[in-house]
């Protein structure tokens, strides 16, 4: 019972037999390989989209905002501004009625 050493030669044979006989389903396979690729992508995009935020991730986003402050000097002053001038209160009004025009 004498074993043989692989050596390269034969090896290389043997890959070329087995690459010969591969080649066949070639296109084949690459469709499955991309098939499996774009389902596996389609069904992370689906996880990932579901997931919903911790109480604690939303609390801490709660707690970074800041609450706008205008100062009353300023409303007061926005107010007097209004009375005083016709176009003014046009442009209030055009603003309140459509605000993003």
């Amino acid at each position: 019972m004498t074993k043989e050493k692989p050596n390269f030669k034969s090896l290389v044979t043997k890959g070329v037999a087995i690459l010969k006989q591969v080649q066949r389903y070639g296109i084949v396979l690459f469709l499955v390989f991309v098939l499996l690729l774009y389902s596996f992508i389609v069904l992370r995009i689906n996880s990932l989209s579901n997931i919903q935020p911790s109480s604690d991730a939303v609390s801490s986003q709660v707690k970074a905002a800041r609450i706008p402050h205008v100062d009353q000097s300023v409303v007061k002053q926005l107010q007097s501004l209004q009375d005083n001038s016709v176009s003014v209160q046009t442009l209030f009004n055009q603003a309140r009625s459509n605000p993003f025009q």
